[in-house]
């Protein structure tokens, strides 16, 4: 091991983690070196354990290596992605590495596939003169879609499907234990030795760094229980697991909390690395807990992974489970309530990114009264101009319009500048029915209308008349309030909501990019004009920072933000 660090007696190590106080640096001095040595040795060391990232030498060692022959690596962990651009692969795979130019992101190669994958998430093989040839060959001897870790032969005298069965059930529980390890070590090995430290750690930064792992540890040693109850260790391949997640779909919803704070998680966690006490720490905690070489972030990001990975193992049980097997009806049925698990986290986890879009939006309306928007609404449903009719006068305006959740804001386009808005008002959907109607005169305002449809007030005291300009606009816009009291009323169902500090935080984060004085013209701030770019353009980002979609999402993204660039001061 290259930092003296990892060679220090267990008794140095823990007096990192456990000792109250600031640690007295003369104390490890005569043994270990200053402090500032231990640091830089422990930032200029790249390869640990064989473990890459950290680019010099070694990069460079590396990819001499390459250039004279084929280098593998083992994967030290799942790399579950959706991207076609990334390769895939599951923890023990060998992966021929083709470019490691790039410290974090190396390009790579496993049977027929190809594709991008993060340097971290493997070690390079100590042997690099075992041929890859016996790795294939070892492929070849094992069924498809069986582990490395659930290859137990069942008998001779067992169908193929029935085997298979039984090896994906294996790696079902072998995967869960590790699973149920790998939490515990996180709360045991790091929560309960930083809640000791009170001089580098209050509550409000664990809940940061950690999310709600806690809770997510409490469900999965439950889950793991009634998964045990199921499972026949004699006889895998008769085990009905089904109904174990079909009961718990419920709870697995609490993945979205820790889902939705992850990034957050990274970019403290990232603070805190850039200082010495904190790099030593989080290492004596993993080296007390006596957890492999992977680096905090890493660990924490496996919860994500997890979740997205309960859909492509019940997709690949469900391949191997005859129809007739008492448990085929439930497996089937937990695939797709895991699949609306994860729909329901990505979904949650676009809202809260919407956030922050719409807190901008709003400070770039001028003249705004009352509320903020994310007082009430947290979602935008459809916009677009609309010719209003209201009571007493019947005058007609021309306004934007934009539906949220809950209420209706319209605007007034700036005469000269039709970038710019103007606040006019917004109607409380709560309160308001929304009515067809027929082209012809109306009876409440007595005006003649064409492509209307009327939002009454359930009181009665309130009647507006909105007109489109084409038939399949208004036929758009009936959809669109369809589609608002439908969230509305699934919110209510699952309990959705965006806390008061996030909102606080949105719109301090808005105010910041609009500070008084400041004329409000700012270039395209309310979506991302990042394009994922194919080979060999690298990942933009690490893409376990976000939940992977696994199944499609309930309505198609609004036009708005693409359009939001012509509707709002982006230029004098």
């Amino acid at each position: 091991m290259s930092a003296r660090l990892w060679n220090l007696p267990w008794s140095k190590a823990a007096a990192l983690v456990i000792t109250d106080g600031p640690q007295d640096k003369s104390s490890l001095g005569d043994e270990v070196g200053s402090e500032d040595d231990l640091y830089n040795e422990f930032r200029s060391s790249t390869n640990r354990f064989g473990h890459p990232g950290g680019g010099g030498g070694e990069q460079l060692a590396i990819n001499e290596l390459i250039s004279d022959g084929s280098v593998c690596a083992e994967a030290l962990w799942d790399h579950v992605t959706m991207d076609d651009q990334e390769l895939g692969f599951k923890a023990g795979d060998v992966i021929e590495v083709v470019d490691a130019t790039n410290k974090e992101w190396w390009w790579g190669r496993v049977l027929d596939s190809e594709g991008w994958f993060p340097a971290s998430f493997v070690r390079l093989r100590v042997n690099q003169d075992e041929p890859m040839d016996d790795y294939l060959a070892h492929l070849d001897g094992v069924p498809e879609g069986s582990g490395a870790s659930v290859g137990r032969s069942l008998g001779p005298g067992l169908p193929c499907k029935e085997q298979m069965r039984a090896n994906v059930i294996n790696e079902i529980m072998s995967t869960e234990r590790d699973y149920i390890k790998h939490l515990k070590d996180i709360c045991e090995g790091y929560i309960k030795q930083c809640r000791k430290r009170t001089d580098m750690f209050n509550e409000e930064q664990l809940r940061m760094i950690f999310g709600n792992i806690d809770e997510l540890y409490r469900f999965q040693k439950k889950f793991l229980k009634a998964l045990e109850k199921k499972f026949n260790k004699e006889q895998p391949h008769l085990s009905e697991i089904g109904s174990c997640f079909l009961e718990n779909q419920t709870e697995f919803q609490i993945y979205s909390e820790y889902c939705n704070n992850h990034p957050n998680a990274c970019v403290q966690l990232s603070k805190l690395m850039k200082i010495k006490k904190y790099v030593f720490f989080f290492e004596a905690c993993r080296l007390l807990q006596k957890m492999i070489d992977i680096s905090l972030d890493g660990f924490l990001l496996t919860p994500v992974q997890k979740i997205c990975k309960y859909p492509l193992q019940l997709a690949e049980l469900l391949k191997y489970t005859n129809p007739q097997h008492r448990d085929y009806k439930d497996v089937e049925a937990a695939l797709n309530a895991m699949k609306n698990v994860a729909r329901l986290i990505n979904e949650r986890k676009r809202r809260l990114e919407n956030i922050d879009k719409i807190a901008q939006w709003q400070s770039a309306i001028e003249d705004w009264e009352g509320d903020d928007i994310l007082s009430r609404s947290s979602d935008l449903i459809f916009s677009g101009d609309l010719t209003k009719i209201s009571q007493p006068q019947a005058k007609n305006q021309q306004r934007m319009f934009f539906l949220f959740d809950h209420q209706l804001v319209f605007c007034k386009k700036d005469l000269l500048r039709r970038d710019i808005l103007y606040y006019k008002g917004r109607m409380d959907m709560d309160q308001m029915e929304v009515v067809d109607v027929e082209d012809g005169k109306d009876k409440d305002l007595n005006v003649t209308v064409k492509n209307a449809l009327k939002l009454v007030s359930l009181a009665g005291d309130e009647v507006h008349l909105l007109c489109a300009k084409k038939p399949e606009l208004k036929q758009r816009w009936l959809r669109a309030f369809a589609d608002e009291r439908e969230q509305v009323q699934h919110d209510f169902e699952t309990g959705f909501s965006i806390t008061e500090l996030q909102k606080k935080q949105a719109m301090q984060n808005a105010s910041k990019s609009h500070p008084a004085g400041k004329p409000k013209a700012v270039t395209r701030p309310y979506y991302d004009l990042l394009l994922r770019q194919k080979h060999p353009a690298l990942p933009t980002s690490l893409p376990q920072q976000q939940v992977i979609m696994l199944a499609e999402p309930k309505r198609k993204t609004s036009n708005f933000w693409h359009n939001i660039g012509r509707l709002t001061p982006f230029k004098k």
